[in-house]
């Protein structure tokens, strides 16, 4: 397959994937990408110490162009993360201090390393090597009179504000700092910087950087005499417009430490059907031929959710590998009754985060053990000694998953197994959890 053709191929791809949201010259960007190997950059805000799954989909991004044959640059904003993008957000951001951004750069920069190949490391030998970059290295010295005569004066102050990021904000009652509006000038610099120091010609980023993108390319022109691209790809919402890895307790993290690979393979699971199919094309590296399957398969077979297993197992692998993705799944299990093994307390505690429980307390369980009967009512599963006792006989209590089939079981310390809850359950869906008092 010739450079051309395998171009042409990606490009494809990447439309029936659905991710050329905009592109600033479509065509002539396929010349460039058909001549040989090309330098991408997207960049990376660093709010936190983790990226979340909104920037996920930009990481994929790249890994997609890097497949290609063509070369990544991560970039983290070290510099512009001290001044806040208004792109997409209804007031400013809080500004985070130099040891903040320098922490958050540092653990954004530590989770790339495992969706791109990097220049230099692991043995990887080639021309697409990925770089990772921080924008504050190359600004940190360049004083404010020197950044207005060189920058500010090629930047029509009537293009900025027409800008959409800039007209919205100016317009809404939180308004714009020039704090805000000089961010612009930033990134647009960016893609200046790389396009003179590493031959890099096309910027990408999600649909709500369009502006800064297209005033990067206008830079590039007025500075460089260079033409540019930029394009955009959607973001990542459900099919009511809501942006997707939010949940009630919060953001999807790539990091284990705030998202585990539980509660991130069960985020997955749960993608409504509506949205399923367009998640699969947007952040995984499934094939055509495999997405359509699994199409059919939602259309004809929704009960079966083969689309949203294959999403949260392949997703769970990317993120957190194969250990990670056989924890997610033998934690899941146990909500439908599997072994509980050496599941550690704090999983178990999230598994059932929103089910019943009570406390027992220590002298309760020495000696006979705390009674069946007066668990189930302890811990609401059962209104009466009497239901509890008949649940018994029924087959339908569990403990640890175990069948209970004598009225007379006694919970011991033994049925901790070395944690400090066990789980009980009624029928097939009712659980709770009996915690032993740590005093």
């Amino acid at each position: 397959m010739t450079q051309a053709e395998s171009t042409e191929n990606f490009l494809d791809e990447l439309r029936w994937r659905g991710l050329l949201h905009q592109t600033t010259d479509e065509e002539s960007l396929a010349k460039s990408l058909a001549s040989g190997c090309q330098t991408i950059y997207i960049g990376f805000d660093p709010t936190a110490s983790s990226l979340h799954v909104g920037g996920l989909m930009q990481l994929m991004m790249l890994r997609r162009f890097q497949r290609a044959g063509h070369r990544p640059i991560a970039l983290v904003g070290g510099a512009t993360g001290m001044i806040g993008d208004p792109s997409g957000k209804s007031e400013e951001r809080n500004l985070q201090t130099a040891e903040q951004l320098e922490e958050n750069v540092a653990g954004i920069a530590a989770q790339m390393r495992s969706f791109l190949d990097f220049d230099g490391e692991d043995g990887f030998q080639g021309d697409n090597g990925a770089l990772l970059l921080n924008n504050f290295d190359w600004m940190k010295n360049y004083s404010y009179l020197e950044f207005l005569r060189d920058v500010g004066k090629n930047f029509p102050v009537g293009g900025m504000m027409g800008k959409e990021s800039v007209r919205s904000r100016l317009n809404s009652e939180a308004g714009l700092s020039y704090t805000e509006f000089s961010y612009m000038l930033l990134q647009a610099y960016d893609f200046v910087h790389l396009a003179r120091e590493h031959g890099c010609l096309i910027q990408g980023g999600g649909s709500d950087q369009w502006g800064n993108i297209t005033a990067g390319i206008d830079l590039g022109r007025r500075m460089l005499g260079k033409q540019l691209f930029g394009f955009t790809a959607p973001l990542l919402t459900t099919s009511d417009g809501r942006k997707m890895g939010k949940t009630e307790r919060g953001a999807i993290w790539l990091d284990p430490e705030r998202t585990s690979p539980y509660a991130f393979y069960q985020y997955w699971i749960n993608v409504a059907d509506d949205d399923v199919m367009r998640c699969i094309a947007y952040l995984t590296e499934i094939d055509k031929a495999e997405y359509d399957e699994l199409a059919e398969s939602t259309a004809n077979s929704p009960g079966q959710r083969a689309a949203q297993k294959r999403l949260a197992e392949w997703m769970t692998e990317l993120v957190h590998g194969q250990a990670g993705i056989e924890s997610a799944q033998r934690a899941s299990k146990i909500l439908f009754g599997g072994e509980l093994g050496d599941t550690p307390d704090a999983q178990l505690r999230e598994i059932f985060a929103d089910v019943p429980s009570s406390e027992v307390a220590a002298d309760q369980l020495a000696g006979d053990g705390f009674w069946i009967v007066e668990a189930l009512q302890a811990v609401g599963l059962c209104k009466s000694g009497g239901e509890a006792r008949r649940s018994v006989k029924e087959g339908s209590v569990y403990l640890n998953n175990v069948r209970v089939t004598d009225e007379q079981q006694r919970i011991k310390g033994d049925d901790f197994a070395g944690r400090s809850v066990v789980v009980l359950r009624r029928g097939k869906k009712k659980y709770a959890l009996l915690s032993r008092d740590a005093s």
